[in-house]
């Protein structure tokens, strides 16, 4: 079965608006009450504008409270909540953090799942390269897959940017906020701090295309431009 990648979208630009502090005084105001009594009017200045930058939540902080459904993109009538699934906004603190934070480089297993990251999904919401990262990592659990990161990813027709008869994966922009943010994402992934999708889903495709094997799967999620798939 071989996923559907990305056309290189260009890189996500995120950004936090950070507003410009203004002071606002007002200095006492005369009022002129009756029988020539003078009463004086206190305003309080405004505080000026506090720029919070953001900080590493814990694993509560980045779950939200949305169900996951056990399978389908709607969850049926009835059922129990699976799982909560964490979502762009609340992933974005603990991404910036990663970005900002001087850290060992990825091993060698770790960078075939950023470059996966970077070329499948780059542009992609912060969930969505999550749940891309998380698949490569599920594949490799699973047993129906090579036991290595790297193996998973080179796996002839499975990646649509690696070389299916060579294993070679094309570079990646290293100064690029992109590989930044794949970088991020795999440290997140491999460190568990956060979950986009459950341990048996092994498959997605770009929402543009419509694989026949698609149709022997059960629907998960969509995040973003994939769609994610669970076995029947």
């Amino acid at each position: 079965m071989s996923f559907a990648a990305l056309a290189a979208p260009a890189s996500a630009q995120l950004a936090t608006p950070a507003a410009t502090p203004v002071a606002i005084t007002a200095s006492s105001i005369p009022v002129q009450a009756p029988a020539a009594a003078t009463a004086t009017l206190q305003v309080t200045p405004t505080p000026a504008a506090t720029v919070l930058q953001p900080v590493v939540p814990g694993r509560a902080a980045v779950l939200s409270s949305t169900p996951r459904p056990t399978t389908g993109l709607t969850p049926p009538t009835g059922t129990a909540d699976v799982r909560p699934a964490v979502t762009h906004a609340g992933l974005w603190p603990m991404v910036w953090a990663k970005t900002q934070a001087v850290a060992p480089a990825l091993t060698e297993q770790e960078e075939c799942i950023a470059i996966a990251v970077y070329h499948e999904s780059r542009g992609e919401p912060l969930d969505g390269q999550l749940a891309v990262a998380e698949v490569i990592m599920n594949r490799a659990a699973s047993g129906r897959y090579p036991a290595s990161w790297c193996d998973v990813v080179k796996q002839p027709w499975q990646f649509s940017f690696v070389n299916p008869r060579t294993g070679h994966m094309p570079s990646v922009d290293r100064a690029s906020t992109s590989w930044a943010y794949a970088q991020a994402i795999t440290r997140i992934a491999v460190g568990n701090f956060a979950d986009a999708l459950p341990a048996d889903v092994l498959w997605y495709h770009a929402d543009y295309v419509a694989p026949s094997w698609g149709r022997r799967l059960a629907k998960v999620e969509k995040i973003g431009a994939h769609i994610f798939y669970r076995a029947v």
